[in-house]
């Protein structure tokens, strides 16, 4: 921590976390700093919006929510130190695309999420209210993924429409203030300062690393370690890396209520979480694409928000951390599923450490090439939604949103799974180089996906042997 004089006024700044230091990590490396920007839409079939009270809404949000009034400050080394501005006023802009095609409409949101933030003392968000085509009106919001990670951020459009609800409707609640980022911050940067916790999380990374060295293994019949393999004439290699190429794209695949209820029924009845479920869907992909190898590693995207106080003080908390199994053929579904469950289980308990630091202790401990990975994916599975938290004195109303494409990754393909706010149905996103990655490719590893688990559900003592066959 030490103080700042910015533009005349001295602040209180404090170090990154160990997940801001991801994205940062991330950014450097490719030099393109709209890879942090997220855009995302809410919107509402709802046209006698009240654009005055939606606007003090906003702002009640930016006061309520100290996340979003977050600054950066680059430091002579290159290093970021970050800080709060007491209050924010920017304008809140008012855009009408009633008169435009809707795709055209999303196309223009998708260009304002490429450009992006400025960092030295900038405002790390962007709000701006909607008039669509069709009657629908809503937020269009972009914010830098180190201030807020999609749990955040719907708990920032539902903040604002639960407020303009009980503005607005009678016998409609305000909702509840969210927590102190700050507060949080501060219980972050102790636990890194040789914490007890520290201590144990770092025993149980550091055993991982007398483990055998792990495969990459492929999202498609195109395996890209094999192709990493003869150009670097390095026949023994067992990480893989992105090609560089990363001007990317998001392909989304929605799978059906009927569907998606059969998957959160399954999971009720069995008691695994539906992120366990998912990644083993995926593990068996990957697979099926290896010669049905045992042993898979996926990279899985770890909330930390198991307390209150992580839940509600929005921040950015996503840790990202290789989920390793060997499953063998044999194995029931249900007993695989118990297996990455109780993996993932292990993850959370020691999900704090800094990821950016194991990378770079496996690096050197395999003698891995720098920013090489085992994993070709990784899994975000995102439970919350706007539809299961939408205010029950509105249930006519219909809803939906958008995430917008910021235009580069630095994975050939990223599996977000989300819930629609039509219907609470699941939507598969794909974020992919789009000239690394084909849609045949996209197609055929949601299809699988999609066999893999409702393969295991029909039949829960089927085996993955049998699974595999099937597909």
């Amino acid at each position: 921590m030490k103080e700042l004089n910015i533009n005349g006024a001295v602040v209180q700044a404090y170090p990154l976390t160990a997940a801001q230091r991801i994205h940062f990590y991330t950014v450097s490396a490719c030099q393109r700093h709209e890879l942090l920007n997220i855009g995302t839409g809410f919107y509402l079939e709802y046209s006698d919006v009240d654009f005055d009270t939606l606007r003090e809404c906003i702002y009640d949000g930016y006061d309520k929510f100290e996340c979003m009034r977050l600054r950066f400050s680059v430091q002579e080394d290159g290093s970021l130190m970050q800080y709060l501005i007491p209050k924010e006023d920017r304008e809140i802009k008012f855009v009408d695309f009633s008169e435009w095609k809707e795709e055209d409409a999303h196309a223009e949101m998708e260009r304002w999420t490429c450009i992006p933030f400025q960092w030295d003392n900038g405002p790390m968000n962007e709000i701006v209210m909607i008039r669509l085509p069709g009657g629908y009106v809503g937020l269009y919001m972009k914010v830098h993924h180190m201030t807020l990670d999609s749990s955040g951020i719907t708990q920032f459009y539902s903040y604002v429409l639960q407020l303009y609800c009980s503005k607005k409707f009678e016998g409609t609640e305000a909702p509840k203030p969210p927590m102190s980022y700050l507060k949080q911050l501060l219980l972050d940067l102790k636990y890194e300062d040789n914490s007890p916790q520290l201590q144990k999380d770092t025993e149980y990374w550091h055993k991982w690393l007398e483990a055998p060295e792990p495969l990459y293994t492929p999202f498609s019949e195109r395996n890209r370690l094999l192709e990493l393999r003869e150009q670097m004439g390095k026949k023994k290699l067992r990480a893989a890396f992105p090609t560089g190429n990363i001007e990317a794209a998001i392909k989304v695949y929605d799978l059906e209520k009927e569907s998606t209820d059969e998957i959160m029924k399954f999971c009720t009845e069995n008691k695994v979480p539906v992120a366990s479920l998912l990644l083993l869907g995926l593990r068996t992909v990957f697979s099926h694409f290896s010669d049905n190898r045992t042993d898979i590693s996926v990279k899985n995207a770890v909330a930390r928000r198991g307390t209150l106080l992580e839940q509600r003080s929005g921040g950015t908390r996503i840790h990202f951390w290789p989920l390793r199994t060997d499953i063998k053929p044999k194995t029931s579904f249900l007993d695989a599923l118990r297996i990455v469950q109780a993996k993932e289980n292990e993850l959370l308990r020691h999900a704090n450490y800094d990821p950016i630091l194991y990378m770079g202790e496996v690096s050197a401990h395999y003698n891995a090439p720098q920013g090489a990975s085992y994993e070709c994916t990784t899994l975000t599975y995102q439970p919350l939604s706007i539809a299961n938290m939408k205010n029950v004195s509105l249930p006519e109303i219909n809803y939906k949103s958008k995430w917008y494409s910021n235009g580069v990754a630095m994975q050939h393909v990223y599996v977000t799974v989300m819930h629609r706010p039509t219907d609470n149905g699941m939507s598969v996103h794909f974020e992919y180089q789009k000239n690394e990655v084909s849609v045949d490719e996209l197609e055929k590893l949601y299809y699988y996906l999609c066999r893999a688990i409702f393969r295991g559900i029909e039949d829960p003592t089927r085996t993955i042997g049998e699974i595999l066959d099937w597909m």
